[in-house]
């Protein structure tokens, strides 16, 4: 270890340990204090804001209550993770859908705001205007719901409101689950809105006004958030209040040191370490280590479908069949996730998206499909890969250079910087690249609605087929079952015939955590909720 890093070290645990030195937490002991260390930074207490991180969208699920929540299981490896097929009311004891689905019956439970007042549906109405009305990031995800206008939330009584759709369409409740859909202090709000911004977005950025299981004792953007328990909180799961009185969540860039943290008790948990030093740390026997694939997300490498030589069909075809699966799969991951890769169908089993595909190497008929596109000798290009994830993509991007050299194309790898990338994926200029994503409402429907169809930064490889832009905006209203399955697997079918872009893993999400925590839930946006943690 460097004398830097040992002074980082001891500096860290410094102000780990500071942080419960002010009167107010003189009470709280160790045991009572959750710490989480992490490489992002919170720069928003509004998770709706423009530029909001993961980070801030996983603390507003502590501090602010929505009107239903998923529920949670064991994955077959032991760990819990989300259940996106059962919705349980938080700050609503309960709701009723409409035998056709077009209307939504919200009962609220009696409970208060953080000041004390009681929570009402004006509050809620006020809320969901704003999720669908203000400019923010909140838009766009309710509408992928048929969430769109103020005129669909109605109030009935003081703790009853209606939520009505223009179709019945399959994620409008579980739009309302996400961490866009806050329920906001309305009163306490507009005391703090101006002409200029009538839904106080400034000042909800660094104040809160919530209902939520913590209340902020301190926030200080980019470096620390300090959370106090709401002891009045009614909203968990059969009324229980969170294991832990006190949470720390603190930005410590290094991801060496964090796992110090852990290593040493100075912290609690870490889901951001780097995967190349997981199996060390779990060998070593200190720390407990969970892991699950992301299920709700893939990794993958993205051609422009819309600029040559990605344009034509045969050149995706035979990158796709020239590409070193297991290789990178071992040398990006270590194989620490579940591949997308390898399936021997010739016609999709299910309707699932992701599932593995039928994607194999084979040069022989990747040279001869090369030959047929017309370029029996190559080409020139470029492959984009992400800075900050450079320790996953650049074995990755080493070894599908060395593959395609042997298909006489060459590649000039460029590491962008994260939003020079995001920008230019934005923007559709890269013309070959790799990128992971996740999706908070993982149904077939939704995955190609927002990856697969649109003039919109997701689809990766701007890709608008007929066929699947018609199935994917059927789909989101279809009721029946069967017909959505089969909806499902003629996506898939088309996408395989079509190559857009190359599906290789979902990466597991490792938790690193001292052995005493207990609780940790892998959740669709991939951060820890508090609520879940105790310490045995």
């Amino acid at each position: 270890m460097t004398a830097d890093r040992g002074r980082l070290l001891r500096l860290t645990g410094s102000v780990l340990l500071m942080a419960l030195t002010p009167a107010a937490a003189q009470a709280q002991t160790r045991a009572e204090t959750l710490r989480q260390v992490t490489g992002n930074n919170i720069p928003t207490l509004d998770p709706t804001t423009p530029g909001a991180t993961r980070e801030a969208f996983g603390v507003s699920t502590s501090i602010y209550d929505r009107l239903v929540a998923f529920d949670r299981k064991r994955d077959e490896n032991g760990v819990w993770v989300f259940d996106r097929s059962k919705i349980r009311g938080e700050l609503a004891e309960s709701y009723e859908v409409s035998p056709d689905g077009l209307k939504i019956t919200f009962k609220l439970r009696d409970t208060k705001w953080h000041d004390g007042t009681p929570v009402t549906a004006e509050d809620v109405k006020w809320s969901l205007d704003r999720a669908v009305t203000a400019k923010s990031i909140a838009a766009g995800q309710m509408g992928t719901g048929s969430l769109t206008k103020a005129e669909q939330f109605a109030i009935v009584d003081d703790r009853t409101i209606t939520v009505t759709l223009p179709k019945a369409d399959r994620l409008a409740l579980a739009n309302l689950a996400t961490p866009l859909a806050p329920i906001f202090n309305s009163k306490l709000a507009k005391q703090h809105a101006t002409a200029e911004d009538p839904w106080a977005q400034e000042w909800l950025k660094t104040s809160t006004a919530g209902s939520g299981a913590y209340t902020v004792e301190m926030f200080k953007p980019g470096e620390q958030l300090i959370l106090k328990r709401n002891d009045n909180w009614k909203s968990g799961r059969d009324g229980k209040l969170p294991y832990f009185k006190r949470v720390i969540e603190q930005t410590i860039g290094d991801p060496a040191t964090r796992a110090n943290l852990i290593e040493k008790g100075d912290a609690d948990i870490a889901i951001d370490l780097q995967a190349s030093d997981v199996p060390s740390l779990q060998q070593r026997g200190k720390v407990k280590v969970e892991s699950s694939p992301q299920t709700n997300g893939f990794t993958m490498i993205a051609f422009n479908t819309q600029m040559a030589p990605f344009d034509n069909l045969k050149v995706r075809q035979a990158i796709a069949m020239a590409l070193p699966y297991n290789d990178m799969f071992s040398a990006a991951i270590f194989k620490r996730g579940f591949p997308l890769f390898g399936a021997s169908w010739t016609s999709p089993p299910n309707g699932d998206f992701p599932q593995p595909m039928p994607a194999k190497t084979d040069m022989a008929k990747a040279k001869q499909l090369l030959t047929d596109a017309g370029f029996p000798n190559g080409f020139k290009t470029t492959f984009s890969i992400n800075v900050g994830s450079a320790a996953v993509t650049e074995p990755m991007a080493a070894l599908l250079k060395e593959a395609l050299a042997k298909l006489n194309i060459e590649v000039d790898v460029q590491k962008l910087p994260d939003s020079q990338m995001s920008t230019q994926i934005t923007e559709k200029k890269l013309p070959f690249f790799t990128e992971g994503s996740t999706a908070w409402l993982p149904t077939t429907d939704y995955f190609f609605r927002n990856f697969f169809t649109g003039n919109q930064r997701w689809n990766y490889s701007s890709w608008n087929d007929e066929l699947v832009v018609k199935l994917a905006n059927q789909a989101r209203f279809e009721q029946d079952q069967a017909k959505y399955d089969e909806m499902g697997k003629q996506m898939i079918a088309e996408y395989v015939k079509e190559v857009p872009l190359v599906l290789l893993w979902q990466a597991n999400q490792d938790a690193v955590m001292i052995p005493q925590l207990d609780g940790y839930t892998y959740w669709f946006h991939r951060q820890v909720d508090f609520r879940d943690l105790a310490r045995k």
